[in-house]
């Protein structure tokens, strides 16, 4: 509504930190005239979670959580960095839906709701913990329904392409445990190339 001349959009995790608009990316996603075009980058052993595989002949992304042992993880050689190129109308067209139609939010959450039938479910097992008094603590099992993005990567009609891209564009930061690597690996660098800090020091200098 308020960009109608919009016709791309790149959607990238938070912890994929080196994740930038590259043009030359966009231009062989426009070239590969696909709905979604995803980035993955060379596995390491530290990046856990799915990846890229060839299934019944197509490829597509598989979660870890379909794979029957946690160690099948390493049999890929690329990790999903979820990293996403989306043709706009295109995947409007995908849930039989037209800009015009994104006005009319019930259509659109029927559509939605019709069109998330095609995707498989998850269930995830996790612990809540409630923090109450002097140094109590309660633990509840909870259980966590979801649906990935990288699933639509397994739909006939959504077309896909797969861009391999440098692990520094592509590796994700999800504790400090990693920093000292990302100094190392270049990471850390790279950052500094396509960011601007501000100089926080001599801002509080000036403030006081």
């Amino acid at each position: 509504e308020e960009r109608p001349q919009l016709k791309y959009l790149m959607l990238h995790n938070i912890d994929t930190v080196g994740a930038d608009v590259d043009p030359g990316l966009l231009g062989l996603f426009l070239e590969g005239n696909s709905t979604l075009g995803f980035e993955v980058i060379p596995r390491e052993i530290e990046d856990i979670g799915g990846g890229l595989a060839r299934v019944n002949g197509k490829t597509r992304l598989v979660e870890g959580l379909v794979l029957p042992r946690e160690e099948d993880e390493f049999k890929f050689s690329y990790y999903n960095t979820l990293t996403c190129w989306i043709d706009i109308d295109k995947l409007l067209s995908t849930y039989n839906l037209s800009r015009d139609d994104l006005q009319d939010i019930s259509k659109v959450e029927t559509a939605v709701k019709v069109f998330s039938q095609k995707l498989p479910t998850y269930v995830a097992l996790k612990e809540v913990k409630k923090r109450w008094g002097n140094g109590q603590e309660d633990v509840f099992p909870t259980a966590q329904f979801e649906k990935l993005w990288g699933d639509m990567s397994s739909l006939e009609d959504v077309g896909c392409k797969f861009f391999v891209v440098p692990r520094v564009r592509g590796a994700q930061l999800k504790s400090q445990a990693q920093l000292d690597g990302w100094v190392r690996d270049g990471s850390a660098k790279y950052l500094e190339s396509i960011c601007s800090f501000p100089d926080v020091a001599k801002d509080d200098m000036e403030t006081n």
